[in-house]
């Protein structure tokens, strides 16, 4: 999956990889999907949502152009799998999923079988953000919303970075920049995910 779907694309940044390449994506995805865990594409993990494409996983935590002593917000806890991805490289991850289930279901998943520390997990709205740990040095949100909310710029730490998906029927991966405190915009590639709710 690294070699064939990552690298052959032009991802390189080595925690990333490493990151992909320790992970067990087929503990993420539902028994019915267990065959196809490694599939180059998105996967059903019920309630509506996906697990998304590696790729797609890797190219936005690239993305954030993580040192590894990073505090990251993650908006769409949804099944873990980037949640993991990111706790592998940084300090701390604080992740929200506004699905109860699909939250308690990743927190056992990574607290309980895999050992995690370094997560802490909430159920609720992220377009609120968690404003108790705030600021943080980068955001992520893994969910597509019409436009990027701006309460979250307020949690973004002045020369930090957050990337989302961002619009209705098309959408845009994104990328912010926070400096002197200003918000500057880097609109990247098309993409598809589920909307964020």
């Amino acid at each position: 999956m690294v070699d064939r779907q990552l690298r052959s694309r032009g991802l390189k940044d080595k925690g990333v990889l490493a990151a992909m390449l320790k992970i067990p994506r087929h503990l993420f995805v539902p028994e019915s999907e267990k065959g196809r865990s490694y599939y180059d594409g998105p996967l059903p993990i019920g309630k509506g949502q996906t697990i998304s494409q590696p790729y797609i996983v890797a190219y936005m935590t690239e993305l954030l152009q993580l040192k590894g002593n990073e505090k990251v917000l993650e908006i769409g806890t949804g099944c873990g799998y980037q949640t993991a991805v990111l706790a592998e490289i940084v300090d701390q991850v604080y992740t929200i999923e506004v699905i109860a289930e699909l939250g308690e279901r990743a927190k056992n998943l990574l607290n309980e079988k895999l050992c995690y520390a370094n997560i802490s997990f909430k159920v609720g709205n992220g377009r609120e953000g968690w404003s108790e740990f705030a600021p943080f040095d980068r955001i992520i949100i893994t969910a597509a919303p019409g436009k990027f909310p701006g309460k979250l710029f307020s949690q973004l730490k002045d020369g930090g970075i957050a990337a989302a998906p961002v619009g209705n029927f098309f959408q845009l991966m994104m990328r912010y920049f926070k400096k002197n405190d200003k918000i500057e915009e880097e609109t990247l590639i098309g993409v598809s995910f589920v909307p964020c709710v």
